[in-house]
């Protein structure tokens, strides 16, 4: 996938995800696209599972935004597209955006900041500059793209 893409995951909505309103429950959309959507997108940055391992290095979430906007069911089939919004020297801000895989309606998005942390110090710590390079080559790409209707209603990175 070129930087010019947005990065997309997939998945399948689980039995478990279910509530007694016979939606997925509230709680499951972040568990989802945490484990499913933001696990697949860092794994695609480099600074996944193999990079704490290597570099004991991660990024922590420090706010997110989750809006539901319409309700999917077990069984759905869900794609998931991730754009970067904004990034410093330690910080990253992106969003993804969740749709029904077949049916295509806009379901939820889920904004997030996060920050680059050194597990030995468990401080903050800047990005690599491959890295950062890399994160300004899709920022730039994605910029071209467009903001997203729901990106920036409260979060992101102060500046100045």
């Amino acid at each position: 996938m070129s930087h010019t893409e947005l990065f997309e995951s997939r998945f399948t909505v689980k039995p478990e995800w279910g509530d007694y309103n016979g939606h997925m429950n509230m709680g499951f959309y972040l568990v989802a696209l945490d484990h499913i959507s933001t696990d697949a997108f860092f794994d695609h940055l480099g600074v996944g599972v193999a990079y704490v391992k290597t570099e004991n290095k991660s990024l922590f979430t420090l706010g997110t935004n989750l809006d539901y906007i319409q309700e999917v069911f077990e069984g759905d089939p869900i794609r998931v597209t991730t754009q970067v919004l904004d990034f410093d020297a330690k910080r990253l801000h992106y969003i993804h955006t969740m749709y029904h895989a077949e049916k295509g309606f806009l379901s939820a998005t889920n904004e997030c900041l996060s920050i680059h942390v050194d597990l030995a110090s468990r401080k903050s710590a800047p990005f690599s500059d491959d890295l950062q390079k890399r994160l300004g080559d899709m920022l730039d790409a994605h910029q071209k793209l467009g903001v997203p209707d729901r990106a920036f209603r409260k979060l992101g990175i102060r500046r100045g």
